[in-house]
């Protein structure tokens, strides 16, 4: 017996039709432990910001613009950080006694639906803002069927 006849999901199967996809992506996000394995770092929300629209916000006090980059790739969001050259110590501003803002690397990914279209993001205050639309198709809108 395999896992995947242990499968939660497994047994939504015979009530559900066209969902296998969701279904397997929630069985390897789950099975291969990947979501314990993630860290806590760095924090972040997801709120939704109207009926369809939503915003993921992470906290990254301590980076510029051009520290992170956020891709979008096969319904996976992720938000890195870039090579940070640790050599680099220009700081006009003196030296640093005590560092307790964190500027270490990290890459927090988030799984996006079919119909999410990923917005823009936007950094400001130490918030990265990464906006995110459902986009309802025309055939899964309601429709009233005529009975013939």
């Amino acid at each position: 017996m395999t896992s995947k006849d242990l499968s939660i999901f497994n047994s939504l199967r015979p009530f559900s039709i066209g969902f296998d996809d969701m279904f397997d992506q929630f069985e390897s996000m789950l099975g291969n432990g990947a979501l314990t394995m993630q860290s806590n770092y760095p924090p972040y929300n997801i709120r939704k910001t109207g009926k369809d629209n939503y915003a993921i916000e992470v906290a990254l006090a301590g980076f510029s613009k051009d520290d992170v980059e956020v891709e979008f790739e096969d319904n996976l969001l992720t938000v890195k950080t870039k090579q940070v050259d640790k050599t680099e110590n220009n700081n006009t501003d003196g030296e640093i006694i005590h560092k307790g803002i964190s500027q270490r690397q990290f890459a927090r990914s988030f799984t996006i639906a079919d119909d999410i279209k990923v917005g823009d993001a936007q950094l400001k205050d130490g918030l990265l803002t990464v906006s995110c639309e459902r986009i309802i198709p025309e055939h899964k809108k309601k429709k009233l069927i005529k009975i013939k």
